[in-house]
């Protein structure tokens, strides 16, 4: 893979200057300070859970991490045969973090790992990054310079390799930072009894010395050789820990360090949560909720999923997505105040407008509603606002509840769908989620396969999945199931009352296991067709019978609650659906976006004096813009001098002619120097290149239009 790295830079936060260009860029409406109050709040709330959950799924490799630094210290600390071992050995415990390939995920989980050891561990943790170290003289520099909370400063050739200390320079090198960590820790132990006990309930005594390199792959093998073998002669003096960071596999230490260094490092190998289970959780904590009121439409999920499966697995580039439909949806969407929770809905409700309310009446969904209505009701809805206001707090209550029916149902087929051999439906929710919100998922044939497989789903198999189901309806806020969970605790009964000849059940179950053997699609048509024949040649059995009633009755549940959002009224309130947009923002597009600016500045610009109509030049322009528009009508080779002269055509176009030769000649050199410049950037972009054919032309790169 090629990764990109840009230079750190401050996040622009959504403070008070945002909440200013939100207010005058957004359209004009009463409720704007509102729909931005409304929609930084739940950008807070998105943040902090996505926050959370991160910290929950890293926890166990957090805690796995500590405690191999814990016996590393300890080992140390007592002094005992194994540490005495090592150190004969001069082995280093190492632990080889394995992160995946989805880089840009990875500064959390490091930063989360040295909050984590800093505040139980150590203080002595430092980061490195592979563009910070091209020589060892630099990473001795930036490890002293961190572990001494000190900034690098170099002042010199001849002291390159020193970092300032308060108003000493310490050389960076192994003896000065043992010399340094023996001095800090003398003056630990020399503290009052009361520091010590304070400083000791959060780091231990003598506490290790960590080393964490973010991206072990991109180092230099010489610069990684030379450290550790450094290292590994002073072990029995300092008490360091390495921690690699690797993207990819952890023979990646054997490939880029010989056998001689790789024997100086004792290593353990850690792997964390695979970036697809972790995307998982996000969309199962974050979307199927009712926790929040903001939804995502089918192909705007579909969208972020593409993006992340075949781009760059990158989960915080997901949740940033997501957080971009959040503020593109309440800015372009007039009624997203009404996008709260349930409580808040009936005063939002009554405070609209006029204008909000004719805003209603243009929605489709809403015009698809009022068509189904009796004649009254539409003049009412038409015509009486305090009606519509009435109508459309029930409609939006009726939504929040076909939300948590549907996340409730959506669990139920999951657990059934995600136990079939090849999974017709994905084994993810996610992929079962976005093919309910694309379509009527009953009329898919993937979904029919599904319910031809559960068919002939064992006994166990069924009793299981049915308990499950209770457990997820039982747990649901909805207050229709309660009906729903008495008749599958009533099929319960049913299967555990039966019993069932063991010829039949050894059928059942050969034909399950037939099934799992024969796992490519044409073998599983053919016995699902020879299965199917066989049943109509013969009576079905009372535990067949049950087992099709109770298929029956889940798809009879899927049919009734898993609508497309879509066919549900004011769904455009809460649900951004906008795919080409997120498209537009997230899918780069630079060459077209380029010929925007250079072609028609005005639309970025927006100033009304660079408006050209029917394809003109404006001098108004910016040099590079004209140079641009004069290059399109050009062929292969363009001349210099022609090309200058057009130029100066156009820029002199609305100033007079000047009588004054010297004057003249200044205007002349002042346009020259001019044009050379816009053509050298039309050059650095790409555009233009020098021709060898002739001196005085360029030949032009590009060709067609955007």
């Amino acid at each position: 893979g090629c990764f990109v790295f840009k230079p750190s830079t401050k996040k622009r936060r959504l403070s008070e200057k945002t909440a200013h260009d939100f207010r005058s860029t957004s359209h004009d409406s009463e409720d704007t300070e509102l729909r931005f109050v409304t929609c930084q709040s739940l950008w807070n709330q998105v943040k902090s859970e996505t926050e959370q959950i991160q910290e929950d799924l890293n926890k166990q490799l957090l805690d796995n991490l500590v405690s191999f630094l814990s016996r590393s210290h300890s080992d140390f600390q007592e002094k005992t045969t194994k540490w005495s071992c090592r150190m004969k050995f001069r082995e280093i415990p190492t632990a080889a973090l394995v992160l995946g390939v989805n880089v840009t995920d990875h500064d959390l989980t490091f930063r989360g790992l040295s909050d984590v050891l800093q505040d139980n561990i150590t203080p002595y943790v430092a980061l490195l990054e592979a563009k910070d170290c091209p020589g060892i003289k630099n990473l001795m520099q930036k490890l002293m310079g961190q572990l001494m909370n000190c900034d690098i400063e170099v002042d010199s050739l001849e002291d390159e390799d020193c970092v300032q200390v308060s108003q000493n320079r310490i050389r960076c090198s192994m003896p000065s930072l043992i010399s340094w960590y023996e001095s800090v820790t003398k003056k630990t132990d020399s503290e009052t009894p009361s520091k010590k006990r304070n400083s000791s309930s959060r780091h231990w005594q003598s506490p290790p010395v960590v080393v964490i390199f973010k991206d072990m792959e991109s180092f230099a093998t010489k610069v990684l050789q030379d450290f550790i073998v450094i290292s590994s002669q002073h072990i029995h003096e300092l008490p360091l820990v390495l921690i690699f960071g690797i993207a990819t596999s952890p023979m990646i230490i054997h490939r880029l360090l010989p056998h001689s260094v790789s024997s100086l490092l004792c290593i353990e190998l850690f792997q964390s949560l695979s970036c697809k289970e972790h995307l998982s959780t996000i969309i199962d904590k974050l979307l199927l909720t009712s926790r929040f009121p903001f939804k995502l439409g089918g192909k705007v999920l579909q969208v972020l999923i593409n993006i992340f499966l075949y781009h760059d697995f990158s989960v915080q580039n997901f949740i940033k997505g997501f957080q971009l439909c959040i503020m593109e949806h309440f800015y372009s969407q007039p009624l997203s105040v009404l996008c709260c929770h349930l409580a808040d809905i009936k005063k939002r409700v009554c405070s609209l407008s006029n204008d909000q309310c004719e805003n209603i009446r243009r929605l489709p969904s809403f015009r698809r509603y009022v068509e189904k209505q009796e004649s009254g009701k539409q003049i009412e809805l038409l015509t009486n606002d305090s009606f519509l206001k009435k109508e459309t707090e029930k409609l939006l209550e009726d939504l929040h509840v076909y939300h948590e029916n549907y996340v409730s149902i959506l669990r139920c087929l999951h657990v059934f769908t995600s136990s079939l051999p090849k999974y017709p439906l994905g084994k993810q929710i996610r992929e079962l989620h976005c093919a309910c919100l694309e379509n009527q998922v009953w009329e898919t044939e993937e979904y029919e396969s599904s319910l031809q497989l559960a068919r002939m789903l064992n006994k166990a198999d069924l009793v299981t999945m049915l308990q499950q189901c209770v457990e997820i309806l039982m747990s649901s806020s909805g207050k229709e199931f309660d009906k729903t969970v008495e008749k599958l605790k009533e099929f319960l009964t049913q299967f555990q009352n039966l019993e069932e000849a063991s010829q039949e059940r050894d059928v059942s179950v050969s034909s399950q296991k037939e099934l799992q053997k024969k796992t490519d699609l044409y073998h599983l048509q053919k016995t699902l067709l020879e299965l199917k024949e066989s049943r109509r040649s013969k009576k079905l059995t009372k535990f067949e019978m049950l087992r099709f009633e109770v298929v029956d009755y889940i798809d009879r549940l899927v049919r009734k609650y898993l609508v497309p959002a879509d066919n549900r009224t004011l769904h455009e309130i809460v649900y951004f659906n906008a795919a080409t947009v997120l498209r537009g923002h997230l899918n780069a597009a630079p060459r077209t976006a380029l010929h925007t600016a250079l072609n028609n500045p005005h639309w970025y610009l927006k100033n009304q004096a660079l408006k050209c109509d029917g394809g003109g030049i404006s001098n108004k322009a910016p040099d590079i813009c004209i140079v641009y528009k004069l290059h399109l009508e050009c062929g292969r080779l363009i001349n210099l001098v022609d090309w200058l002269e057009a130029f100066s055509t156009v820029v002199m176009a609305a100033e007079e002619p000047n009588a004054d030769a010297a004057s003249s000649d200044e205007v002349d050199d002042i346009i020259h120097a001019r044009f050379i410049r816009a053509v050298s950037e039309l050059e650095l972009l790409g555009f233009i290149k020098p021709s060898k054919q002739k001196t005085d032309h360029v030949a032009r790169l590009t060709w067609g239009g955007c």
